[in-house]
This record gives structure tokens, sequence and C-alpha cells, in this order.
């Protein structure tokens, strides 16, 4: 019996970086092509160049948009948004005209998802200082796809073997942190996460929630945030049988024999999840976006434009990030040729 696969929108992230390097990497490797049906969504004529750069071996299945979605495309194939012809790219600088064609790769990805013509998006690197001076002012991927989604309330997590953690605060200032938390956001990022650990690992896992301030608040003499948010959520979360502990000291949170017992980590705020996870797990990282109605993984890396077009950038985390998007989807039929 013929096995199905998913296809897999994978966008090229900013032209000037090492998305497309690692685009052509990944989806070459049989690994990736055993797991799906990789769709490189990007411009042809930038792959061609990296290809030639770095002497990788360019993807000759090159379509248009009507053609993909007419069925006529083999895998992997280059979805061509021809956005960047004519441009004179310089890698590892910020341009403008990278910034507003990585912004309209991530939204044709995400209309083929919403149309439910691809399983899943994976999302190369973007440089958000060459996307604000396209016009479009977002911290990042995650509020690009909040909005475009229309998705009401989403949570970063980042996932590799050996550490999980998920955010309730991401790109805002330390200052701003205590005035975002609310123990319905805690606990709503308790279920996401809890949904899809329980996925990637088939088991009912056991949640570790870090305080905000030191020592957890040593009982309110270093702060009032863990009686008031935290705790509160936590006792939440176990009336509706979730298995979570804390809030516990995120200076002795992520000790090693604390990290394997457990499943995921609730963090509540950007650095206190991602230094933790980037010592443990930096190349095989993987970004992924709860609560959207559609499964998006990503690189947990930047553009790393001091590695553009060089033949030197590692495909690893973007490799794991397709296999973390295929086991999320959970679909083998879905948009299968």
């Amino acid at each position: 019996m013929k096995k199905f696969k998913p296809v897999v929108a994978i966008t090229m992230g900013d032209a000037a970086g090492i998305g497309p390097e690692i685009c052509l990497k990944a989806a070459q490797e049989k690994i990736v092509r055993n797991l799906c049906h990789p769709l490189l969504i990007g411009d042809a004529c930038v792959l061609e160049k990296v290809a030639r750069c770095c002497q990788i071996k360019p993807l000759d299945n090159v379509i248009s948009l009507e053609q993909f979605l007419t069925g006529e495309s083999c895998f992997p194939a280059i979805l061509d948004l021809r956005l960047l012809q004519g441009k004179k790219i310089k890698p590892g600088t910020i341009q403008s005209f990278c910034g507003y064609a990585s912004f309209l790769y991530i939204k044709t990805a995400v209309s083929l998802a919403l149309a439910k013509k691809v399983a899943a998006i994976v999302t190369g690197p973007i440089c958000k200082e060459a996307l604000h001076r396209a016009g479009y002012r977002y911290p990042g991927h995650t509020e690009i796809l909040t909005e475009l989604t229309g998705a009401k309330k989403v949570c970063m997590m980042l996932a590799s073997e050996k550490i999980i953690c998920s955010l309730v605060t991401t790109h805002t200032s330390l200052a701003k942190v205590s005035g975002l938390l609310s123990v319905r956001d805690i606990v709503r990022v308790i279920e996401l996460s809890r949904k899809a650990i329980r996925r990637l690992k088939e088991k009912e896992p056991v949640l570790a929630v870090c305080g905000l301030n030191p020592h957890a608040g040593e009982g309110g003499i270093f702060g009032t945030e863990e009686k008031k948010f935290i705790l509160p959520a936590i006792r939440q979360a176990r009336r509706k049988g979730i298995r979570v502990t804390g809030p516990w000291p995120a200076d002795t949170a992520f000790l090693p024999q604390k990290v394997r017992m457990t499943d995921g980590y609730i963090c509540m705020y950007h650095d206190q999840g991602l230094i933790p996870f980037k010592m443990l797990s930096f190349e095989k990282g993987v970004n992924i976006t709860l609560g959207l109605p559609i499964v998006r993984t990503s690189v947990d890396h930047g553009t790393a434009f001091d590695l553009a077009w060089k033949g030197k950038a590692s495909p690893l985390s973007l490799r794991e990030a397709i296999r973390y998007a295929v086991l999320l989807s959970g679909k083998t039929k879905l948009a299968c040729r």
C-alpha cells in the first residue's frame, strides 16, 4: 500500500540570511522526504543563486501557485512567488524588499494552511528590522500568525528531545511582564502545552510552572505575583486534571534531575525559558506556536547574517521543525500526492 505523506509548506525567510540555504539542504534530505512532501515558498531566482554560492544541489521543480492548487506538481518543489526578480540582494545585509518578500511568503503559507491545501507550515528565519523597513511593524512571526489566522490567544513553545518550554509572555520588556500576567493566561498556556505535549510524547505530561520572582517570591517577600496569579492558575489547572507542579524558583527549576522528571516547563517571560532551552538544544530546537487554527513550527535561531550564502549553515533545527510539524499535524492523508 502506498504511504501517504503530508505536504508541508516551508517559507524561505529573509533572502539575505541563511533561510534559503537551510531550506534547500533540509528539503533534499532523505529523512525529510520520507516524512513529508516539502513545498518551499519563496523565490526560485534566490534559491538558484544560493545553491550555486553554497555548492548545493538545486531544486529544478519550480511551480506556480496555480500549478500547486491544480495538483500539477511533484516534490520537493519550489512555489515561486517571483517577488525578488531583478533585485540586487546583498547577503548578510538588512534590505526592505527582503522584509517585504518574507512577509508575503508567510502570508501565502498561512492561506494554504487555512484552506487545508497543506498540512502544516514551517517558517524560515526573518529579519525584524527588514520587516519594519518594509512597513510591517510586527515584533515577530508569532504576532504575524496571530493576525493572519484570527487566533485569539497563542503561546510560544520551544521544543526538543531534551527540554520543552512554553512562554506566558514573549516579546516584551521585563518591566512590563508583571502587568501582563493573569490567571486566565497562565492556565491557557498550561492547557495548550498539555495538549501539544500529549501529541508529541503520547503520554500525560508532567508540567513544571516557574515563579516570576527570586525564590518564587519567598512567600511574598520578593514579590506577590506568585500568590496573585501563578498559584491560583496552578490550582485551577489541577482541578482540570492536569499534572502540574510549582511555582518553582527559576534558579533551580532547570537542574538536570528536575529536567529529567519534567515533560514541559511553563515560563513567565522570554529569557526565563530561552536561556536554559538554548543551552541544552540550540542546534535542534524548534519554535512552535500553540493556539493557532493551523500547525506552525519554526527554527529557534535567527537569520545568522554572518553565515549567509557561505554554505556553512546547519539545517538541523529546520529538519527538526519539519519533523515536529508532521507529528503535530497528525494527518497522513491531508493534501497528499
